[in-house]
């Protein structure tokens, strides 16, 4: 019997056929990522210019939010006396690591740092550096699985963000009292809101469980409205992934300006 035997030759690295500029995409994917993980990290060790009060306002930055400790409004106080001195303390480095865990494991991000990061192939047809591929089912790529979880915690950090952003809405007058207002930070923290949200009830793992478990979804109206709303979301996904990462890290800019005197925040109402 005949049989047809096909060889295929892996390509050395970056190596392809294709003539139109594919390393584009990639280079920009890292340039983005690399930036934001650079920039977040800095500012999560800083622990401080994290809170704008000036003018009666009440800012604080997604990056601290909540804060467990360490201004006088922290849920809980000062750093408490069971961290070490020599430790470096900062209120973000308690919280920031549940939604940066959310972002990591995102699916979305997963195939962007994967081919922008790791190479693993830098893009579609183009050589790899690497010979073998282990997927996701072995240590460390399986610890991802865990995504479904960081989306609890994502939908939580929702709740806390929504504070801060009514919060935005009042500021302390010369009486003591609190008056209705709207600033440029209302609007950036409100903004962010909305972004994270877009990007947090789009994640695939929402659509499976509000209503992709089920293999019929006819008979079951209110999961049916569900699934088809974070589908909606989900068809975006890419673009609220990067929307909603360039205005968490604005935001935390611009309540860091604010609170250096560097930048003015004008009352618009």
């Amino acid at each position: 019997m005949a049989s047809n035997l096909v060889s295929i030759t892996r390509r050395p690295f970056a190596s392809t056929m294709r003539k139109d500029t594919w390393w584009i995409a990639p280079l920009l994917t890292f340039i983005g990522l690399g930036a934001f993980v650079v920039y977040s990290t800095w500012a999560a060790f800083q622990g401080n210019h994290y809170l704008y009060t000036g003018g009666g306002a009440n800012y604080l930055s997604p990056f601290y939010s909540p804060e467990l400790f360490g201004s006088a409004h922290s849920w809980f106080g000062p750093k408490p006396n069971w961290i070490p001195a020599w430790l470096p303390f900062s209120p973000a480095l308690l919280i920031l690591w549940a939604p940066g865990g959310f972002r990591f494991t995102c699916y979305y991000y997963r195939g962007a740092y994967y081919k922008s990061m790791w190479a693993d192939p830098p893009a579609c047809a183009v050589g790899e550096p690497r010979n073998g591929y282990r997927g996701e089912r072995k240590f460390p790529l399986i610890l991802q699985n865990i995504h479904r979880y960081f989306l609890y915690l994502g939908l939580v950090f929702l709740i806390f963000l929504s504070h801060d952003a009514w919060k935005a809405l009042w500021f302390i007058g010369a009486d003591g009292k609190e008056n209705f207002g709207i600033g440029i930070g209302t609007i950036v923290l409100t903004a962010n809101v909305i972004c994270l949200g877009a990007y947090t009830l789009g994640c695939h793992s929402l659509r499976h469980l509000v209503g992709g478990v089920y293999d019929v979804l006819s008979n079951k109206p209110v999961r049916k409205a569900a699934y088809g709303c974070v589908s909606g979301l989900n068809k975006r996904h890419m673009l609220f992934a990067w929307i909603s990462l360039f205005v968490v890290g604005f935001s935390d800019v611009y309540v860091r300006l604010c609170s250096m005197g560097a930048f003015t925040d004008y009352r618009i109402f």
